[in-house]
């Protein structure tokens, strides 16, 4: 019986050995990404009043996870019995990315006689302002599931042919790992000019090191976010440019004298144009 129990404990072993190697292989892969989603999310978690961006970001974290929930046994699922639509559905996933990026794109361009209202506008009620937060928040959530999706399957590619057991638990860990990871460096930027007015405050000397790094992190939040913005409105394209080169046969062998990434971009911001000029006609349709 004894005999029996170590064998056991061997056999554990040896699948955490096999789930550790899997797991690192799957975050190499899912490294560009995870890039993305940060640059998106940190994007889609930015603009909030002080005192709500952690209970927001709280809020899209939660969100994010059950996400998660929602996407891996339908993801293992799929993938062992009907695996072209996973190809479907990430395809439909990009078109969403691509649409929202270029949607981005034209309201910088062009001027919007209805744009939205800052959330931090003074002139706001609490139940103006919790409504717009619903909003955002409700809008980084779907975001966040397209992006989640592209995780989930990407890790999923790299541990096709193991035992199910290993999949399941190396692609949960990503799965986990993205959230965690993602939410947690978000949280760290969206609060840096409070980091900053602390230091500030504790700061005594005028030409302290903790005032002067204060001072840096208040001045440069402003110039992150925005960086974030256009560095989130890129991502948005190019995950979903990736996302139809890699699944339809014409678009991955088309131009392959371009790198990659110009491509990728290319082809989704003509994706993203194509669908926003779709939906752009359709409601003055039904305007009409």
């Amino acid at each position: 019986m004894a005999s029996g129990f170590f064998a056991l404990l061997d056999d554990i072993a040896a699948l955490m050995d096999d789930v550790a190697v899997m797991s690192k292989v799957a975050a190499k892969k899912t490294a560009g990404i995870l890039g993305d989603d940060l640059a998106v999310n940190a994007e889609k978690a930015s603009g909030f009043a002080s005192s709500r961006e952690l209970p927001v970001l709280w809020a899209i974290t939660k969100g994010s996870l059950l996400n998660k929930i929602i996407i891996l046994p339908i993801a293992f699922v799929l993938s062992a019995y009907f695996p072209i639509a996973i190809k479907i559905i990430l395809v439909l996933g990009g078109l969403y990315l691509a649409y929202e990026g270029a949607e981005k794109i034209y309201e910088y361009i062009v001027p919007h006689p209805h744009e939205k209202i800052n959330i931090e506008s003074e002139v706001q009620s609490e139940e103006e302002i919790l409504v717009i937060e619903k909003e955002k928040v409700k809008s980084a959530i779907v975001t966040d599931f397209i992006l989640s999706v592209e995780i989930v399957i990407i890790a999923l590619g790299t541990v096709i042919g193991q035992p199910l057991i290993s999949q399941i638990i190396s692609v949960s860990i990503i799965a986990l790992l993205a959230t965690v990871g993602v939410y947690g460096i978000v949280a760290l930027i969206v609060r840096m000019d409070e980091t900053g007015f602390k230091l500030i405050a504790l700061s005594k000397n005028e030409k302290s090191p903790a005032k002067f790094i204060g001072n840096i992190l208040v001045e440069a939040l402003p110039k992150v976010i925005k960086a974030l913005s256009i560095i989130g409105t890129i991502a948005l394209l190019l995950v979903a440019g990736g996302i139809f080169a890699h699944n339809i046969d014409f678009l991955h062998h088309f131009a392959e004298a371009i790198p990659a990434f110009v491509k990728e971009f290319i082809i989704g911001l003509v994706f993203g144009f194509a669908v926003l000029l779709i939906i752009s006609l359709f409601k003055k349709v039904l305007k009409k």
